[in-house]
C-alpha cells in the first residue's frame, strides 16, 4: 500500500462525495431547476384552456381569463403585493417541508404546524403588552417558531423511538391542531370580548408586522415577511450546502447506510430535521396572524400548508425552486382571483392547474419527451456525447 493511500484513511463513499458537491453543478441540473417548473405551467395552461374550452367556454373568454390572471398576478402594483403576499407562508412552509424531504423524512404536517405556530403568536400578541415593537414583534415571531419546532418534533420523536411512520403522525397531528385551535378559540382569555363565535382578540399594533407599501397606497397588504421570507431561503440554502447539519440531514436522506459510516446519529437527525422543518412552518402560520389577518379565526390557514406540500415538490426540495415555486402559487392565487372577476371563470381552474402543475413536475421524464429541445446537452469538447 502506497504513503499516499495510508494518509488518506478510509475512503470515503461515493454517497458522500456526491453528497459534498455543490447542489447546482452543472448547466442540465441549473437548466432543469428553471425550466422544467416553467414547461409545466405551460401544459397545465394547456390542458386548463382545452377544458374550459370542453365545458363550453368560448375561446375568447378563455384569452380574457389568462389576460386577467396576468394582470392580477403582475399587473399592477396591487397586483404584484397580492402576489408577494400569498406566496410568503408559501415559501417559510415549503422550505420546511423541503428540508424534512432532503432528509429522507415525510412531514405532511406542516397545515398543523402553521395552526398551532399561529395560534401561538396571536395569544402572546395580546397577552404581553408594554413592549416596543422592537420588542414584541420578535417575540411573538418567535413564539410562533418554537411552538411549531416543538409540536414537529413530537413526530420526529415517535419515529426516532418508536419507529412511528411520519406520514401517519402528522396527519394525526394536523388533525388534533385543528379541534386544538376550535377549542382553544372559545376560552374566555383567548376569544374576543363580546363575541360567541371562536375567533381571538385583536393583535395588538406592537405586534404587527409593519405593511412595507403603505406609504404609497393604504390598501398595499405586503408586509415585512418579505424579508423574513428572503432571509429564510438564504439560511436554510446555507444550512442545507454548506454546514455540517445540513449534510448530516441530506445523507441521512440520500443513503442512511453512508449516514452510518460516517457515525451520523439517525435518531437526533430526525429530531432535529423535524423541529426544524416545523420552526419554518410556525413561522409561517406567525407571518399570517401578525400580517395578514390580524387575528387567529378557525380555518386561518386556508389549506396553506397543504399548498406548501406542492411549492416543495415543485421547487424540488431546493431553497431557490421553492422561493420560485412559492412566487408562481401566490401568483396563480392572485390571478385567479382577478380571472373570476373578469372573465367569469370558476377559481377551480387554478386549483386544477395547480394539480397539473405537480403531475408534469412528478413525471420530468414526460415533459422532456415533450420538449427535448429545452432538456439537450450541449456539446462541450469533441469527447462528449448526447
Amino acid at each position: 500500500m502506497s504513503g499516499e493511500a495510508q494518509s488518506s484513511g478510509p475512503a470515503m463513499p461515493p454517497e458522500m462525495k456526491a453528497l459534498l458537491a455543490p447542489a447546482i453543478d452543472s448547466r442540465s441540473s441549473l437548466r432543469e431547476l428553471f425550466i422544467l417548473p416553467l414547461a409545466a405551467m405551460f401544459l397545465a395552461m394547456l390542458i386548463g384552456a382545452l377544458i374550459m374550452m370542453a365545458t363550453s367556454v368560448a375561446p375568447a373568454t378563455i384569452l380574457q381569463s389568462f389576460i386577467a390572471m396576468a394582470h392580477g398576478s403582475v399587473g399592477s402594483l396591487h397586483a404584484i403585493s397580492e402576489t408577494l403576499t400569498a406566496a410568503i407562508p408559501l415559501v417559510l412552509a415549503g422550505l420546511g417541508i423541503g428540508l424534512a424531504f432532503r432528509a429522507g423524512l415525510f412531514n405532511i404536517g406542516a397545515e398543523g404546524q402553521m395552526v398551532v405556530g399561529g395560534l401561538a403568536t396571536a395569544i402572546a400578541s395580546f397577552s404581553v403588552t408594554g413592549l416596543s415593537i422592537w420588542l414584541h414583534l420578535p417575540l411573538v415571531l418567535l413564539v410562533g417558531l418554537a411552538i411549531g419546532a416543538v409540536y414537529a418534533a413530537i413526530a420526529g420523536l415517535l419515529k426516532a423511538a418508536t419507529g412511528a411512520h411520519e406520514v401517519i403522525s402528522t396527519i394525526m397531528l394536523n388533525l388534533i391542531s385543528i379541534r386544538l385551535l376550535d377549542y382553544m378559540l372559545r376560552q374566555p382569555f383567548i376569544q374576543k370580548e363580546g363575541r360567541s363565535d371562536p375567533i381571538s382578540k385583536a393583535v395588538l399594533e406592537t405586534a404587527e408586522l409593519p405593511r412595507i407599501l403603505e406609504f404609497l397606497d393604504g390598501n398595499l397588504r405586503l408586509h415585512a415577511g418579505l424579508f423574513i421570507m428572503l432571509a429564510a431561503v438564504a439560511v436554510i440554502y446555507w444550512l442545507l450546502f454548506r454546514s455540517k447539519l445540513g449534510f448530516a440531514f441530506r445523507i441521512s436522506g440520500e443513503n442512511p447506510g453512508a449516514a452510518r459510516y460516517a457515525g451520523i446519529r439517525a435518531g437526533l437527525t430526525i429530531v432535529m430535521a423535524m423541529a426544524i422543518a416545523g420552526a419554518l412552518a410556525g413561522l409561517a402560520g406567525a407571518t399570517q396572524v401578525s400580517g395578514v389577518l390580524g387575528r387567529a379565526t378557525p380555518g386561518f390557514t386556508a389549506g396553506i400548508g397543504f399548498d406548501a406540500i406542492a411549492v416543495a415538490l415543485l421547487g424540488r426540495s431546493h431553497p431557490v425552486g421553492i422561493l420560485l415555486a412559492g412566487l408562481l402559487f401566490g401568483a396563480l392565487e392572485a390571478g385567479g382571483r382577478q380571472m373570476q372577476v373578469d372573465a367569469g371563470v370558476s377559481i377551480d381552474m387554478i386549483g386544477i392547474m395547480q394539480a397539473l402543475i405537480i403531475i408534469f413536475v412528478a413525471a420530468p421524464l414526460l415533459v422532456r419527451r415533450i420538449f427535448p429541445p429545452l432538456f439537450r446537452e450541449r456539446r462541450r469538447g469533441g469527447d462528449e456525447h448526447d
